[in-house]
């Protein structure tokens, strides 16, 4: 028995010690154009989709208004388009730059599948290694169930709404 533990022991120690070299010799993927390392993806999806079950807030108490959807278009345009797009735009060229790169928010079904609470989480907390910021401090609390709310309905959004939405993206 003692030598199994010790056993073990070591092998824990090499793979370790294993690990440590891999990243510190610089042969892990670091450059957006590089491939995933092993199990990135699913470990990184993993963590994501348990931390936001835990802390995402249920519902809004704001009212589901073309007011607020107008609103939500305000501020994806000024905060997310840029990596985004948005319809008329879809890939921009920062967003042809990232890696893992940004999910197309109303191109094929974004995130309108989503509970508006998960968006509203990502928004508020931004997601780490994938260049998506927080906007906490940034927005206001409103602002952010505004543009969750935009995005949670953006398959079912009115034609005014839609119009604002889809009008080309202002070049800097």
């Amino acid at each position: 028995m003692k030598t199994f533990l010790a056993g073990m022991v070591v092998g824990v120690m090499v793979l370790m010690a294993s690990a440590y070299a891999y990243l510190s010799l610089g042969m892990a993927p670091a450059a957006t154009a590089a491939t995933p390392f092993p199990f990135e993806k699913k470990i990184a999806s993993l963590a994501l989709k348990a931390h936001i079950a835990k802390e995402m807030p249920k519902q809004s108490d704001l009212p589901l208004t073309e007011d607020a959807l107008m609103a939500g278009v305000t501020i994806y345009r000024e905060n997310c388009a840029e990596c985004h797009g948005i319809a008329s735009e879809p890939k921009t060229s920062a967003a042809r730059g990232m890696y893992p790169p940004p999910p197309q928010l109303f191109k094929g079904k974004g995130v309108s599948d989503d509970p508006v609470g998960e968006t509203y989480w990502k928004v508020e907390n931004g997601i780490r290694l994938t260049g998506m910021p927080a906007y906490k401090g940034s927005l206001t609390e409103n602002q952010i169930w505004q543009v969750s709310l935009l995005l949670a309905n953006s398959d079912k959004l009115p034609a005014s709404v839609t119009a604002s939405l889809t009008a080309p993206l202002a070049k800097p």
